[in-house]
């Protein structure tokens, strides 16, 4: 059984194939999207969807925090000391990277549940 996990995977979760990992990326994806997602009886039943969903939340996610970035100086910058601003854009960029990292996680994980293998690389 291939144990291999690309780089990017999310931690927590075991590799593909392995006992119990469907379970575990499906909690890890649910954590990364509305709390009222995990309602919804069919994003469990279906996987491979709650994948697929899970990736577009977080590209959204990852557009406004680009956003929020851009915007800030200009919004913020009479209303907010120079401190808190650089404080600001401090946490939008941070932020912003996890998102990133996460976006690229939901993808891994919905490549596996489509049934790619990863193999390490030399």
């Amino acid at each position: 059984m291939n144990t291999h996990v690309p780089p990017g995977w999310p931690p927590g979760v075991p590799p593909a194939r392995m006992l119990g990992w469907e379970d575990r990326a499906i909690g890890w994806l649910l954590d990364h999207c509305p709390p009222d997602y995990r309602r919804y009886a069919g994003w469990r039943k279906n996987p491979v969807a709650l994948a697929w969903l899970a990736q577009r939340h977080l590209a959204g996610q990852v557009a406004v925090m680009r956003q929020a970035y851009r915007e800030a100086r200009v919004e913020l910058g009479d209303v907010v000391s120079p401190e808190a601003l650089a404080e600001i854009l401090t946490a939008l960029e941070a932020e912003g990277l996890r998102l990133v990292a996460a976006q690229r996680s939901a993808a891994l994980v919905h490549e596996a549940m489509r049934g790619r293998e990863f193999i390490p690389r030399l």
